[in-house]
């Protein structure tokens, strides 16, 4: 039978955080979801998230949401962008998430969903990708490596392009650095939500892409989820 402890999501009010709420709260887990004091959560409430109001940017705001929750829970963080002063969420928000969670104590699994060219995959990364892309994937690269440095059962998710189409079914997950591609957003939400099953994903970091959108020059062994 699955676990189906509580999930606390970073990052849910869009996006892969969106999805993947959406499908944990149709499987019937207990979803809590933490959101700036300005960003309307109603669409997150209407499907039974709670709504626990913080920055990620401020430590003391992540501890008081992580203190809402009774008991062991899960953690998922999608988090990516900008604060008004110009800090990015992509480390700093990131890092105060899984180290506010690690002293917390309780969390079971820690997911961290980052970019394709994070950490190993970095040297293959096009000099297109660097210029567009460079600094917001090494910022999420230091989370990833902050993570790492932890007892937490984490698993890291590196999708490639995100496309904001329905799900093709068409995602997997691969530890082939050289990978690069696309996938759809509601599809990186279904490989979490099998990968936060499957016990065989801890303490791997895996690409997340589509199998008939992505390109490779040495072959690709799709990691087979449970």
């Amino acid at each position: 039978m699955p676990d189906m402890r509580p999930l606390l999501i970073f990052g849910a009010n869009r996006g892969v955080g969106l999805e993947l709420a959406k499908l944990e709260r149709a499987a019937g887990r207990p979803v809590a979801a933490m959101l700036r004091p300005q960003s309307d959560g109603s669409h997150l409430q209407e499907i039974g998230v709670e709504i626990l109001r913080g920055d990620a940017l401020s430590p003391s705001d992540i501890e008081q949401a992580l203190s809402r929750l009774s008991g062991p829970f899960y953690t998922v963080s999608t988090l990516s962008g900008r604060g008004e002063d110009g800090r990015l969420a992509d480390d700093e928000g990131n890092i105060n998430v899984i180290e506010a969670v690690e002293a917390d104590g309780r969390a079971r699994r820690f997911m961290l969903v980052t970019s394709m060219g994070c950490g190993d995959m970095a040297p293959y990364r096009s000099e297109r990708a660097i210029a567009a892309f460079g600094a917001v994937v090494d910022a999420k690269t230091l989370a990833e490596d902050r993570l790492r440095e932890t007892a937490l059962d984490w698993t890291i998710l590196r999708p490639g392009g995100l496309l904001s189409e329905p799900a093709t079914g068409n995602g997997l997950l691969s530890r082939n650095p050289r990978i690069h591609g696309f996938i759809h957003r509601a599809d990186v939400a279904l490989l979490a939500f099998r990968a936060l099953r499957d016990p065989a994903t801890s303490r791997q970091a895996f690409a997340a892409v589509d199998a008939n959108r992505m390109n490779c020059e040495t072959p690709v062994d799709p990691f087979p989820l449970a």
